[in-house]
């Protein structure tokens, strides 16, 4: 490679950051990520959640049912620049029932946000999503949302971060009152005062300050939140953690921002620090070793795919993450697992549904790919050889329904909309042995089959029939010689969209019973 060549793709990995935001649902995750967007530029009006029946709504709940309920169903991934950086925001589901497409898409981060709600602090959903970073070693920065209303002491909540999630912080601000009291942060590292004087972002006033003992501290908070702010950090100089640069790189140590996302309060301290310590794409696993980012041929994986993003054209859009060299509109790169190669011809950029064509594209960047049913999720495409990145797990369903079409007619629409969105990773589908096909849909969270049905009726025009089952596990099987015989008691032997063995049982039980009797058959949690 040419010296330029590595220059230019050095510079502009340094510009990226990539990163998702993780949340317990109704922490203020969506609200988040409007001003972010806000002030990177991106937009120049917030949408609002709450007022669902307005004709505004948040700009990266995109899908009709989720203007409907005022929830984030899918993720979606917004860009913008701010500060000479190019970020890149992946906008994940709160709600559990849409973990699936969550961890899938946290695979494509390099760092996350961890947005814990002052009075809730740290909730189910959260946990689940720190344990997904966790695994993966990467960064993680906490923003403690909902200054402006009453909350926990902020010392119980660190202490609540380290012993629930086993991770050390660091705060980067601390509050100067709290709910009706709030009147400003003290920012530890910048030594300034940053003052909340009302609802709107633009009469937030930063100023200078010696230290937390600065006279203007006092005369703008009051006697008693000047010794109360003076008190805590002086016990934070004595009994916290020091800042560790290497500590915060490799997930071990959180900084922790204090803010309001709805009054704009704290966001854009948080944006600019963040996007000086959050890191540049770094290199990814595959079949062949490491991949760097600077490496001079393009590659990327497929981590998610999002059917009828624009209704009207019932289009098909697979999100790549580039993992190393320079993309070009019209390359033609190897679709590893389909052995051929192809024409990346009309990539695009989103904010949310807005999308526009780009020309050029470096590695932490996520673009979309129109799919004409050529891609699935963890597909690999790479210039000039059979990179393979590390796999995307399938996750083990815990709620199973029989599915079938209400009117035969239909059945053409029906397999399309089945196919598609179990490829987009809506629900996983299991297919009964014998001579009487049933079709099993699983899915991780009811909701999960509440928008399925929506979908099918809405973007294909077929009504369907779920019918609840018992099951409540899938194992995938791997052996030798399997006996089907073995799986009639309290459950069923099925097969997945890769024709893998599945068995499905109605409780632990069946299922400890199962693996007692078959000591030579594998059961494995995610499909080998």
């Amino acid at each position: 490679m040419s010296k330029a060549i590595r220059d230019e793709l050095k510079q502009e990995v340094a510009k990226r950051r990539t990163f998702a935001i993780i949340s317990h649902p109704d922490a203020g995750k969506t609200t988040l990520t409007e001003k972010l967007l806000l002030y990177g530029g991106a937009i120049h009006i917030a949408g609002s959640v709450k007022a669902r029946k307005a004709a505004r709504h948040a700009t990266s709940d995109w899908m009709e049912i989720e203007k409907q309920r005022g929830i984030s169903v899918t993720s979606s991934v917004m860009q913008f620049q701010y500060a000479g950086k190019n970020v890149n925001i992946l906008d994940t589901p709160g709600h559990q029932d849409f973990s699936e497409d969550t961890y899938r898409t946290l695979t494509a981060a390099d760092s996350a946000v961890m947005l814990i709600d002052v009075a809730k602090g740290v909730e189910a959903q959260t946990i689940k999503l720190f344990q997904v970073c966790r695994k993966r070693g990467i960064p993680i920065f906490t923003f403690i949302n909902k200054l402006d209303r009453e909350g926990q002491n902020p010392f119980e909540l660190l202490e609540e971060i380290e012993r629930v999630l086993g991770i050390r912080s660091v705060p980067m601000n601390w509050p100067i009152g709290m709910g009706r009291e709030l009147c400003g942060v003290y920012d530890r590292m910048k030594k300034q005062v940053e003052l909340f004087q009302g609802n709107d972002h633009s009469t937030i006033e930063v100023r200078p300050a010696a230290d937390y003992n600065d006279p203007a501290i006092r005369e703008m908070a009051g006697d008693y939140l000047a010794d109360q702010l003076a008190q805590d950090l002086e016990l934070l100089d004595v009994a916290g953690d020091p800042f560790d640069y290497e500590k915060v790189r490799a997930g071990e140590l959180t900084p922790v921002f204090f803010g309001s996302a709805v009054n704009n309060f704290g966001v854009q301290t948080f944006l600019e620090n963040f996007l000086q310590l959050a890191p540049a794409p770094t290199s990814r696993r595959t079949t062949d070793g490491e991949v760097e980012p600077d490496d001079e041929k393009f590659s990327g994986y497929i981590f998610k795919i999002q059917a009828n993003m624009n209704p009207a054209h019932r289009d098909r859009i697979a999100f790549l993450r580039i993992c190393s060299g320079k993309f070009e509109r019209g390359m033609s790169v190897k679709h590893v697992r389909a052995g051929k190669d192809i024409k990346l011809s009309q990539p695009q950029q989103f904010l949310a549904q807005d999308r526009d064509i780009v020309d050029t594209a470096y590695p932490g960047d996520i673009i979309g790919l129109f799919d004409p049913g050529i891609f699935r999720i963890g597909d690999s495409l790479a210039q000039g050889a059979n990179l393979t990145f590390d796999e995307l797990p399938t996750f083990s369903p815990e709620i199973f329904a029989k599915v079938s079409v209400k009117n035969a007619l239909k059945q053409k629409q029906y397999l399309k909309g089945l196919d598609q969105l179990t490829e987009e990773g809506m629900v996983q589908v299991f297919r009964s042995i014998g001579p009487f096909e049933d079709t099993y849909l699983g899915v991780v969270g009811q909701l999960q089959f509440d928008v399925f049905e929506y979908r099918m009726k809405n973007e294909y025009g077929v009504d369907i029939q779920l019918a609840r089952t018992q099951f409540q596990f899938a194992r995938w099987i791997v052996a030798d010689n399997l006996d089907a015989s073995k799986f009639r008691i309290n459950s069923t032997l099925v097969k997945d969209k890769n024709d893998n063995n599945v068995a499905l049982f109605e409780n632990e039980y069946a299922m400890r019973t199962a693996v007692d009797r078959m000591p030579d058959v594998k059961f494995l949690e995610t499909a080998p």
